[in-house]
């Protein structure tokens, strides 16, 4: 089994990028960056929480990994341009931020979503149905 089959690959990035949010945070304290780093930090250090959240309720959550993709990608586009504009004085591409952003909305709607919708042979606490005994 590699990596990407289970959900180790959430909890790797979990924690990289709970640990940028945290450089990120100090960075925007005393380098001078509160007005984009500060907010690239907030951003990492609200998702990494998920993605560990996403990795454990990937087998109730139905669509939790395409939700966990999701809010990892937007993550990285969106910090990472936030990043880039403040140490490189220009952004990864045009756009990136706000499809970064649109994509974590994506990704929380997802989840939302698929909160309603029930894992096919499940029960709404998503544990497996107990067949009835034949009479």
């Amino acid at each position: 089994m590699t990596i990407l089959e289970d959900n180790r690959w959430q909890i790797v990035a979990a924690g990289l990028i709970g640990a940028a949010g945290v450089g990120l945070a100090a960075a925007a304290s005393h380098a001078g960056g509160e007005a984009l780093l500060r907010p690239a930090s907030t951003i990492c250090l609200a998702h990494a929480p998920a993605l560990v959240a996403l990795s454990v309720a990937g087998e109730r959550v139905r669509l939790a990994k395409l939700v966990a993709v999701g809010m990892l990608l937007g993550t990285v586009l969106f910090a990472g341009d936030l990043v880039a504009r403040h140490f490189l004085g220009s952004g990864l591409f045009p756009m990136a931020a706000p499809t970064g952003g649109l994509t974590l909305i994506g990704s929380w709607l997802l989840l939302a979503a698929a909160a309603v919708m029930r894992r096919r042979g499940t029960s709404s606490r998503g544990t497996a149905r107990v067949a009835k005994a034949a009479e």
